[in-house]
């Protein structure tokens, strides 16, 4: 079983988080920031990654180090389950239509942690989330799960159809990144025959 267990506890944070690489879905998740939940809850559900997810940060500061640090022990947690990435298909892409709005995701489970991040929302808030916390969350779980990422919004003007069609793309693609190839499962995806 490709699961993982992480706990991250700092004078600002605590968050544990389990997932199941090879799992169908099932999702636990509790940040005290109700959309943020929602969001990881989508990426769980699309990708067939099982995850639970415990937050509790200084949300009377602000949002930042709670977002940060579960980006961050997300993604340490996809790279721990992920091992020496034998036999994953690497890459992988995504379009994500919600409504009126399209999202592009691709991602390279390259071991070189980047960013690219095209997508812009019109009001500062979803319930009670900042909307700038969104690329700071995909940043943070990029670098930790070392993967290249671009996330785009083609288009779209509802802001929350724009930031659950990113992490609904994300989730799709990442769940076809992780998969095995069975027609080379017990090869490393590199010419460089590491990862």
């Amino acid at each position: 079983m490709r699961t993982a267990t992480i706990s991250r506890k700092t004078s600002e944070t605590s968050v544990d988080v389990t997932l199941n690489l090879d799992g169908t879905g099932a999702f636990a998740v509790s940040t005290g920031i109700g959309f943020f939940d929602h969001m990881l809850e989508q990426l769980s559900r699309h990708s067939l990654i099982d995850m639970e997810v415990k937050t509790v940060g200084d949300l009377h500061i602000d949002q930042h180090h709670t977002v940060e640090d579960t980006g961050l022990a997300i993604g340490e947690a996809v790279a721990r389950a992920l091992g020496d990435k034998k036999g994953i298909r690497r890459y992988a892409d995504a379009l994500s239509p919600m409504d009126e709005t399209l999202a592009r995701v691709a991602i390279d489970i390259s071991g070189r942690p980047f960013l690219v991040w095209k997508t812009a929302f019109s009001q500062k808030r979803l319930g009670e989330m900042d909307t700038e916390m969104f690329e700071h969350w995909f940043h943070s779980f990029a670098q930790t799960a070392g993967v290249t990422l671009h996330v785009e919004t083609l288009y779209g003007s509802n802001n929350h159809h724009i930031a659950e069609a990113a992490f609904k793309g994300l989730a799709r693609a990442l769940r076809e990144a992780v998969e095995i190839d069975p027609r080379k499962a017990d090869a490393i995806p590199s010419t460089k025959g590491v990862l």
